[in-house]
């Protein structure tokens, strides 16, 4: 037993609450037996020195309604695969702590995936495999117990004052933001080349340049950031990490301005869950976002995830991107059945083929064709192959149209761009 285990001493056989000596308890691991995670005592004694202890899981919901856990910031879930079968109290003792405002931390020993991403969508804050990397637990509770507005204004990372860029920008054009959403359901098909392209041709529009903002929501593999060249700032993560205290200035602090046209929400340097952000949470960020601008492109994962739905709901448009390939072909079935038995708004799909065969390709136009009519799907866009120059943009940080201004891609994408917008300005003059 741990020194800590006799600063908390859980709770005597009346279920009575213990009598603290000594510090305030600051942190609590939580477990069947704290025992089996020894790295995790030296570091939690490393971290909290004597204001920690440890608890076993089913006394943890009993210790949280006692004043002991007045003063608790973070409770240290560490489960294994022996664990699984109490779900349902883990999920209880997470929701319960959220609802406190004590951060949960899930260090997590060979545990089922489908478990931790349960205890994640719970409110759990972060996760770390077992064995802990040296100094990593403290590393994660500094980053969920930190505040993050007061650490993003004093950060030093960015000394040139962050609205600067943003002041170079046109007034919004329209008085509602239009949202369009992007998603490959095949690796390599170039749902991001569309995303990144597709909201550049919206930001420079001539005659009306919109505001127009560009988030990547790949908060895994996202590469919106390389298609760029723009560096993955800090502020996102701690953005995402305190979605509560998210507002207009936090979010603009997160962008970075493209030739003071085009704003980018990029993913973050860390590899993060997919299913980091509850769908509440992607929906306060998106309504923050449509709140400043005209236009919003948002780059979806490949994956489905939990807020796909939320996308799905608030997007305009969607656009799955595909190309002419099996693969692709099963897929769309597949997406569009989900879709379908979720009860989801299928109306808001619009397919992209891409890479699709030129006007003389007569035999690749015809599997066009029996490809739609088998999925029983339109092909709203059906754009060309851009060829070496899109690679080379791309791997060069640089809009088609500055580097490849005459490419067929791009011409297509700027002809999408176009018609969007006369839509959406057509929409916005009937509406008032």
């Amino acid at each position: 037993m741990s020194k800590a285990a006799a600063a908390t001493n859980a709770f005597s056989e009346a279920g009575e609450a213990p009598v603290q000596d000594g510090p305030p308890i600051l942190a609590c691991t939580v477990s069947r037996d704290v025992q089996n995670f020894e790295i995790l005592i030296d570091e939690m004694e490393a971290k909290y020195g004597e204001a920690w202890g440890d608890l076993l899981l089913e006394e943890t919901l009993a210790f949280l309604d006692q004043p002991d856990a007045a003063q608790l910031q973070v409770l240290a879930l560490a489960l294994d695969i022996d664990d699984e079968p109490d779900l349902d109290l883990i999920l209880d003792v997470t929701r319960k702590a959220t609802e406190l405002q004590v951060n949960v931390l899930v260090i997590a020993d060979e545990l089922d995936p489908l478990i931790l991403h349960q205890v994640l969508q719970a409110g759990a804050r972060e996760f770390l495999p077992y064995p802990m990397p040296e100094n990593s637990l403290a590393e994660s509770i500094e980053r969920i117990v930190r505040p993050v507005v007061p650490a993003v204004a004093s950060a030093p990372i960015d000394p040139a004052p962050p609205e600067a860029p943003t002041e170079a920008l046109p007034t919004r054009v329209t008085n509602d933001c239009t949202i369009f959403a992007v998603q490959g359901l095949a690796g390599g098909v170039g749902a991001t080349t569309l995303a990144v392209n597709l909201a550049w041709e919206l930001a420079t529009l001539k005659g009306t340049e919109p505001r127009v903002a560009l988030l990547d929501m790949d908060q895994q593999f996202g590469s919106v950031a390389t298609y760029l060249d723009l560096p993955r700032k800090d502020q996102i993560f701690e953005l995402m990490s305190d979605i509560d205290s998210l507002d207009e200035d936090s979010f603009r602090q997160s962008l970075q301005v493209v030739e003071g046209k085009l704003s980018v929400f990029t993913s973050p340097a860390e590899i993060l869950p997919l299913d980091l952000l509850p769908p509440e949470d992607m929906e306060k960020l998106i309504s923050t976002a449509a709140g400043m601008f005209d236009y919003i492109v948002i780059d979806m994962p490949s994956a489905l995830v939990n807020w796909t739905e939320t996308a799905l709901r608030m997007a305009d448009v969607f656009f799955p991107v595909i190309q002419l390939d099996l693969r692709s072909a099963q897929n769309s079935l597949r997406f569009v059945k989900t879709l379908k038995f979720e009860d989801l708004p299928v109306e808001k799909l619009r397919f992209v083929l891409n890479r699709a065969p030129g006007v003389t390709d007569l035999a690749g136009k015809s599997r066009v064709k029996r490809m739609a009519e088998s999925l029983d799907i339109s092909f709203g866009e059906k754009l060309p192959d851009g060829g070496k120059a899109v690679l080379e943009s791309n791997d060069h940080g640089t809009p088609l149209a500055l580097r490849s201004a005459k490419n067929p891609l791009r011409k297509e994408v700027m002809k999408l761009a176009k018609s969007l917008h006369e839509i959406s300005s057509g929409a916005e003059q009937v509406a008032k």
